[in-house]
């Protein structure tokens, strides 16, 4: 017996997900939507068409909204589903998802915009964060259909200033709430570091902010797919009162857009290449000159800082107006998920993409730069150049970067001797 889920963008209906007889995902755009000539794709992989994309086709897109991984497992078993079901995972927790996508089953109404929040107290946030190793994403909770893809814990919560709320609803959230993991000492303050240094040298980046709560530190992270706008509260009056309010930002991550699923998301296991990347910004960017200078900057910063896991589902590109993607102003996303991998030993000294054929980043020179660059179609003398740049401007501006944590101390003097070295070895 099939299944079918609605599949809304923003509050437009755009076709159905289904889970055939055999147990299979396909999808189908509604005749209605093609029909708009407004209409648009919900993916770069999943072009306006009337027949239905199989399994294989959307599988990338749609299970790439979902946890990963032994998170991917825990919220399984939370659910009481399989984990290799991607249809039923996305029918419970695919309410509150990245970007402007919503799933509700067929034949429903999509729920009116009443935005509700639950506020958590301080021993509520605690209780939360200290259960999340064992029930990602607070899967299984009444009211709470939360999806964030990823392998690591983490929640999507609202914030208005010292208060924290868990979205309900359908309700839109505005942070990725990141606790500390216990077998990576103070990862917190790690990416912190890296996220405030790529501000600090003038990186587009999500903005973070480090809390604590009953002893557990955790990272607040602004996310980029979702913009502030004004709601009316008054009718009838000449100058209507108006509250600030979130609204959703459609996105997709390279993997989703390039149709390639998330366990694949390493170049060496399938995944996509640094190539790749610099042709979908071509084909799909609004800017694309902005964004392939931007795409190359998040490149050398990720090797420069040690992030090895720099991996396809780490770039993601984001639609405004409206959230449609191939209309409007589609752009590569701020940074995000930056952290010092290189800090920790116990981790691979391997990059998720290579840098002109080479995976280990110590092994990097400056032909590796001139090989990558003649592959993506960039100028050698300007990517040589940028690396310098960026490495000085780095080095300048370590030292602005004030989190009081010996992690912080210890990131910060590794990603130094990194960047000197490398403006020694890429000095004429």
């Amino acid at each position: 017996m099939s299944r079918a889920l609605d599949v809304y963008l923003h509050t437009d209906f755009v076709g159905n997900l289904i889970q055939n007889e055999h147990g299979e995902m396909v999808f189908t755009y509604a005749e209605s939507w093609l029909g708009q000539p407004r209409a648009v794709p919900l993916s770069h992989s999943l072009p306006l068409r009337k027949e239905a994309f199989s399994r294989n086709e959307c599988r990338g897109f749609f299970a790439g909204i979902l946890p990963e991984e032994t998170k991917r497992e825990l919220v399984a078993r939370n659910l009481g589903i399989s984990a290799r079901n991607d249809f039923a995972m996305i029918e419970l927790i695919g309410g509150e998802c990245a970007g402007a996508v919503t799933f509700i089953p067929a034949g429903e109404k999509l729920p009116a915009q009443d935005y509700q929040y639950k506020p958590l107290s301080e021993g509520d946030l605690a209780r939360i964060l200290k259960e999340l190793p064992r029930r990602p994403l607070m899967a299984g909770e009444d009211g709470i259909r939360l999806s964030l893809a990823g392998a690591q814990d983490k929640i999507a919560v609202h914030v208005a200033g010292d208060k924290i709320s868990v979205p309900l609803g359908g309700a839109p959230s505005t942070h990725i709430l990141k606790p500390a993991i216990a077998h990576f000492e103070g990862v917190v303050f790690n990416e912190a570091t890296c996220m405030k240094l790529a501000a600090a040298i003038g990186l587009p980046v999500a903005p973070v902010e480090i809390r604590h709560v009953e002893g557990i530190d955790f990272l607040l992270v602004e996310r980029y797919d979702r913009k502030d706008f004004l709601l009316p509260t008054g009718i009838g009056f000449s100058s209507p009162t108006l509250y600030l309010g979130k609204q959703r930002m459609h996105q997709e991550d390279f993997c989703q857009a390039l149709g390639i699923v998330s366990e694949n998301k390493y170049q060496r296991e399938g995944g996509p290449s640094l190539k790749n990347g610099f042709e979908l910004l071509r084909d799909v960017s609004t800017t694309p000159v902005i964004d392939l200078q931007r795409f190359l900057d998040a490149i050398i910063f990720n090797f420069l800082v040690g992030n090895h896991d720099a991996h396809g589902k780490n770039f993601s590109l984001t639609a405004d107006q409206g959230g449609l993607l191939n209309q409007a102003s589609i752009r590569l996303a701020p940074l995000y998920d930056i952290v010092c991998t290189a800090f920790y030993p116990e981790l691979s000294r391997k990059m998720a993409m290579k840098i002109g054929g080479e995976y280990e980043s110590s092994k990097i020179y400056p032909h590796h730069f001139e090989k990558m660059a003649e592959e993506c179609g960039l100028a050698k003398p300007l990517v040589k150049k940028r690396v310098t740049e960026l490495a000085a401007a780095i080095v300048a501006a370590l030292d602005t970067i004030t989190i009081p944590h010996p992690v912080a101390d210890g990131v910060k003097a590794l990603i130094r001797e990194h960047s000197q070295r490398t403006i020694e070895l890429f000095r004429d």
